[in-house]
């Protein structure tokens, strides 16, 4: 029997991190027939944690939400016309969670995780059954609390639903060492293809070259790094595949770096919204493609989280965790920690210990 009550996260009035406020005595979520009730193990944060909690989300949410899409827990409830569920399975949550299978529509955003349905951070959450998904068995809870945001983007970046995916003999060019870009080297190693990787340190190039990267270029040292990545291909024509998360400026380096007919899948804007950058030139660079193809990633559906699911299995992948765990009541510490990217891999509040 799960407790009447739990300690929790809420965003209230979002303009700033510390808009972040902990409920120590939150009541536990009752649920319908149709409905699981899920005891979180942990939480996993990303950079879209730390901008609605900012105030500066450019997707629908609302006050009061519980935050965090990332998680991963054990089933402690079923309601009475589940079928899809049982006491005791490791699930982890679908990011919109209206989005089962096929192209996103604009009206799943109103399902997101953490940022219209409330989230993860909490010990219990109660869920539609068609939201969830079992966590790969080969995983701890506390790994598979990395997976529903960043992995199943980084997956979806390289198997779209539709379009060109990323085979054997790709070069793939990631940007960073968050968990998108970490997620996406080893996908891409285990497709059979080579890896370009970019990150701002020796000490984060040497983390990604151990996840499998075939060359890691500085980009604070190599301002031009396209050029760089370009001749590191075969024949020098470029790279077939780019996972972007850097927003702008780092997206026109990217596009250096293409093959003619390459593809450039747009994940995020983590560089630029770190950096202050005027977002209302994001689309400039745009208008220079000719050659190749921009694709928008918007995660992915249930149907790519299952898909995911079984390769991370298969070939026996763990996530890049950051090596600092946060427990629960010290979320905010968390959030700093991301802001100012000091992490590799992905940032864990730890909810019950393993």
């Amino acid at each position: 029997m799960a407790p009447q009550t739990q300690r929790q996260w809420v965003v209230r009035k979002a303009n700033e991190i510390d808009s972040l406020e902990f409920q120590p005595e939150a009541p536990v979520p009752s649920i319908g027939d149709r409905e699981v009730l899920v005891r979180f193990h942990a939480a996993s944060l990303n950079f879209r944690d730390v901008l609605i909690a900012k105030g500066q989300y450019p997707f629908p949410t609302r006050d009061g939400l519980v935050p965090v899409a990332d998680g991963a827990g054990v089933v402690a409830a079923v309601g009475s016309r589940v079928s899809r569920f049982q006491v005791g399975d490791r699930v982890a949550g679908l990011f919109h969670q209206d989005h089962i299978a096929g192209p996103f529509d604009a009206s799943y955003l109103r399902s997101s995780l953490g940022g219209y349905v409330d989230g993860t951070l909490r010990q219990y959450g109660a869920f539609h059954e068609q939201g969830l998904v079992r966590v790969p068995a080969n995983l701890s809870l506390t790994e598979a609390a990395s997976l529903p945001c960043a992995a199943l983007t980084a997956w979806s970046a390289l198997y779209p639903d539709e379009g060109r995916s990323v085979r054997a003999g790709d070069t793939v060019l990631t940007e960073g060492s968050g968990g998108v870009s970490t997620f996406a080297i080893m996908f891409a190693k285990a497709a059979g293809a080579k890896v370009i990787a970019t990150t701002s340190s020796d000490e984060k190039g040497q983390r990604l070259k151990e996840l499998g990267a075939d060359y890691v270029l500085n980009y604070k040292e190599n301002p031009n790094w396209g050029t760089l990545a370009k001749r590191l291909t075969p024949n020098q024509d470029g790279v077939d595949l780019v996972v972007e998360v850097g927003g702008p400026a780092s997206a026109r380096q990217a596009l250096t770096a293409l093959k003619t007919m390459g593809i450039i899948s747009m994940v995020g804007s983590v560089a630029s919204f770190a950096a202050g950058e005027d977002m209302s030139q994001a689309p400039t660079f745009l208008e220079t493609v000719g050659r190749g193809t921009v694709r928008g990633v918007a995660v992915g559906s249930r149907r790519q989280f299952e898909e995911m699911n079984r390769a991370i299995e298969a070939n026996d992948l763990h996530p890049v965790l950051d090596t600092n765990f946060f427990k629960l009541e010290h979320a905010l510490e968390a959030y700093d920690y991301l802001w100012d990217q000091k992490h590799v891999g992905k940032v864990i509040v730890q909810i019950i210990e393993e």
